[in-house]
């Protein structure tokens, strides 16, 4: 075989990494045009013109627009949950990681209201799915804060209620709060609103008087 054949088969050199960074711009610009266009007015095209690429480009990495989407939104909370473990990790107590958490949840979507307005569009256009994208890596993600939640109570740092409980209603504030944000427009510091939450989750709003009503 001659060299010009050997190198033709060869082909072009793979350069390592290439195919991640490709599929993570093709995602981080697909979650942008999602969100201003919707999903019924992004066409794949628009993708590839924005990145300065085919469409074929696109369509090998993700086979269709149904695919491109929910990979972004996957994506949003991949990058969420990555924060939120980094930050939790730096944390001194215990407890501790609760507030950090908080913090950076708050921080990260206040960042990210274009990923906020996938969830909302992944409602709108794909209602028959079994387990929507953020409730999906919330039930994966959930297990090491119950973990968490039930050392506290061993210790006496939080009194004994059922783990559920509290997971439920700390994920039904925070999930609340960043629709709310988008929705109303809200421009109230991250830091500022998860101080807020803590306090009223971690200290309650009842005072001494409530004693007097028989409610404790």
């Amino acid at each position: 075989m001659s060299p010009i054949n050997r190198q033709r088969r060869r082909g072009r050199p793979k350069i390592e990494g290439l195919a991640e960074r490709r599929r993570e711009e093709i995602l981080a610009e697909a979650t942008a045009i999602f969100a201003r266009l919707g999903y019924p007015g992004t066409d794949l095209q628009i993708v590839a013109d924005r990145l300065g690429v085919g469409k074929g480009t696109v369509y090998r990495y993700f086979p269709s627009k149904e695919a491109l989407f929910l990979a972004a939104a996957d994506r949003g909370m991949t990058l969420l949950n990555r924060r939120i473990d980094a930050e939790a990790a730096c944390a001194k107590a215990p407890l501790d990681k609760i507030v950090r958490a908080t913090h950076e949840y708050l921080r990260f979507f206040d960042q990210h209201p274009e990923i906020v307005e996938l969830f909302v569009q992944e409602r709108a256009e794909f209602r028959d799915r079994k387990r929507p994208t953020y409730f999906a890596h919330q039930d994966v993600n959930i297990g090491p804060w119950r973990s968490l939640l039930r050392a506290l109570m061993a210790a006496g740092e939080i009194r004994r209620m059922p783990i559920g409980r509290i997971t439920d209603v700390f994920s039904a504030a925070l999930y609340g709060a960043i629709f709310t944000n988008y929705f109303e427009g809200r421009r109230r510091a991250p830091d500022r609103q998860a101080r807020e939450i803590l306090d009223v989750i971690f200290q309650g709003i009842l005072g001494p008087r409530a004693a007097l009503y028989g409610i404790k």
